[in-house]
């Protein structure tokens, strides 16, 4: 996979705050593992009282909608972004107070709910985090109460405003903490181009959908655009910039996050095509069967081409019928014939290490770059020289 151009392709008000006192550690400073289980507290106290509120607004609205989303956010998942922005805020020389970043991780995670819910909805994913997609659910809930109309165009649309909720309620979460912070302004300002780009990620990923797009410039652009930005980049920048970061510290930081990023991606892309669904909890071949556009297949009809495989070249083009279970496992083969799975392992690794590169310039202590160094291979699926099947 060609990378060039520095880096641009490798790594290219509300109520009141639920915490009334600031939280500090109490015996130096928190592992990033500490992190995310403060944050998850914090997130659960914030899910509480939104509930309580919701209920207030409308029982029905909150069992269906607001409870929906907390039963989502509460089931789990990596807790990257708030790992990455806690690492982010140590890089900067965090100290003391915790609270906000803490906060700020916690509404990464409910804008993560929302990214996650509308890409099932758009994508048809009947699975996610090894439970049924949240549109599937609504669509079963539909027919279980013999509601009328179309179950699936019910959960469809009832699915977008959990999104919905999802994101209302971790921007409020957001502004919230920014409007306690001096470093408040920097801090919307990197959110509101994180809210930017996932829209505009999104939105090309659809895009190369409806045109057939496949090129590896395309993918790469969705790739970066979609995940690496907000899954690493942001979370890192965000915890910095409420440390006051600024100059090439936090401009190393940033080239950190989209290496990282973009690996994270890649290997999900891989997981997307040979994952093991029971270890992901999610399908293995969603991607190939919708031809989605991804660096993976990219590389592998651009291989097929270039070396005049016409079986691999054809199989791999994109295309608008779903894939039969014959097509996927002739895309498998491709894929691995092609070499295209191994470019695509080799660019993770290089991506991963020169991720750590950037980051160790940022004067990082020892301990934080430890940390860093734990969450890159646990996003990029590279430890030791061996790949892990984690669910991104």
């Amino acid at each position: 996979m060609q990378m060039t151009e520095s880096d641009k392709g490798l790594c290219m008000l509300g109520p009141p705050s639920t915490v009334t006192e600031p939280v500090r550690p109490a015996d130096g400073p928190l592992t990033a593992r500490d992190a995310v289980r403060a944050a998850e507290a914090e997130l659960d106290a914030v899910l509480d009282a939104r509930l309580r509120r919701a209920r207030e607004v409308d029982p029905v609205y909150a069992r269906d909608v607001a409870e929906r989303v907390a039963a989502f956010v509460r089931r789990g998942g990596k807790r990257l972004r708030t790992a990455f922005a806690w690492c982010g805020w140590r890089a900067a020389g965090g100290a003391g107070d915790v609270t906000p970043v803490l906060r700020t991780g916690a509404a990464l995670e409910l804008v993560q709910a929302c990214a996650l819910v509308h890409d099932d909805v758009m994508d048809g994913s009947p699975l996610r985090r090894g439970a049924p997609a949240v549109h599937v659910d609504l669509a079963r809930a539909h027919l279980a109460a013999g509601m009328s109309g179309s179950a699936d165009a019910f959960g469809a649309s009832a699915a977008v405003l959990v999104g919905d909720l999802a994101l209302a309620w971790a921007d409020d979460l957001l502004t919230e903490t920014a409007l306690r912070s001096p470093c408040g302004a920097r801090l919307h300002q990197e959110w509101q181009d994180m809210r930017g780009e996932m829209v505009a990620g999104q939105y090309r990923d659809l895009h190369a959908q409806a045109t057939g797009a496949s090129g590896v410039d395309a993918a790469l652009s969705v790739a970066t655009l979609k995940s690496a930005l907000y899954t690493v980049e942001r979370p890192l920048a965000l915890g910095a910039v409420l440390n006051g970061a600024d100059g090439p510290a936090l401009d190393a930081l940033r080239a950190a996050g989209r290496c990282a990023g973009l690996a994270f991606q890649l290997r999900d892309d891989l997981l997307g095509a040979f994952g093991d669904p029971e270890v992901t909890g999610k399908p293995a071949d969603d991607d190939l069967r919708t031809r989605k556009l991804t660096c993976l297949l990219a590389v592998g009809l651009r291989a097929a081409e270039a070396g005049g495989d016409a079986d691999a070249a054809e199989v791999l083009a994109p295309g608008a019928r779903p894939g039969q279970d014959d097509e996927v496992r002739r895309m498998r083969d491709a894929l691995e014939r092609t070499g295209a799975r191994a470019v695509v392992e080799a660019t993770i690794t290089q991506l991963a290490a020169k991720s750590l590169r950037h980051f160790a310039r940022t004067g990082a202590e020892p301990a934080v770059r430890r940390e860093f160094t734990a969450l890159v291979e646990r996003a990029s699926g590279v430890v030791a020289g061996r790949t892990t099947g984690e669910a991104a």
